[in-house]
């Protein structure tokens, strides 16, 4: 399944008439989080595609809408897409006084737990828990960064050795050299940094 999936700054040339024929094949949109709420809508709006988002540790930066309309709110959700069951978990690492989409180490396994009860019942209806988890921020010691401020979630690693989804998208570390790296695998799991943008082949692996 072609999928586009966007992340933390606006892309002018997806912020144009271009993104139709820069996504024309995309099935979906997928956003890792700190997008204008505008700027989903646009896309949403040109391609005529489902979008599904998480909230980034911003939120929905430079946006007076805090939910963009027309497109689906992952966070702590599950969604079958044509057959690739997705979830998502918002925000950031805690690291100041922000009042939201930010979580220490406990708060986001509370949102796990909260998230568990319905990727069981993916197991029992799918025979799997998910394909794609969409997440802001990327696990502990993968992409991740030194600072508090973008330092990944042990908890994440854990998520990943226990429901084994067979992708992980982020966002949320900035990449200003195009041979960063942006993929990384543990188990089966390929985790994926799409900053800016990326289009994507997903597809459910057999298990």
């Amino acid at each position: 399944m072609r999928v586009l999936a966007i992340s933390d700054i606006i892309v002018e040339t997806l912020y144009s008439p271009a993104v139709r024929e820069i996504a024309r094949d995309a099935e979906m949109v997928i956003s890792c989080g700190d997008l204008p709420s505008a700027y989903l809508e646009y896309i949403v709006t040109m391609l005529d595609k489902p979008l599904y988002y998480v909230m980034g540790n911003h939120g929905a930066r430079g946006g007076a809408r805090e939910q963009p309309e027309g497109c689906v709110n992952l966070d702590e959700r599950v969604v079958n897409h044509n057959g690739l069951l997705l979830a998502g978990l918002e925000g950031s690492m805690r690291y100041n006084d922000a009042p939201r989409y930010q979580y220490t180490e406990r708060a986001m396994r509370l949102k796990i737990f909260r998230l568990a009860r319905k990727l069981w019942l993916n197991r029992l209806r799918y025979g799997r828990y998910l394909d794609v988890l969409v997440a802001h921020s990327p696990p502990f010691g993968i992409h991740d960064g030194a600072d508090s401020a973008h330092r990944g979630f042990k908890t994440f690693l854990n998520f990943i050795d226990r429901y084994h989804p067979d992708y992980l998208l982020h966002g949320h570390i900035h990449l200003y050299d195009n041979r960063a790296t942006r993929q990384a695998v543990r188990g089966h799991t390929l985790i994926v940094n799409v900053y800016g943008y990326k289009l994507l082949e997903l597809a459910a692996q057999a298990r």
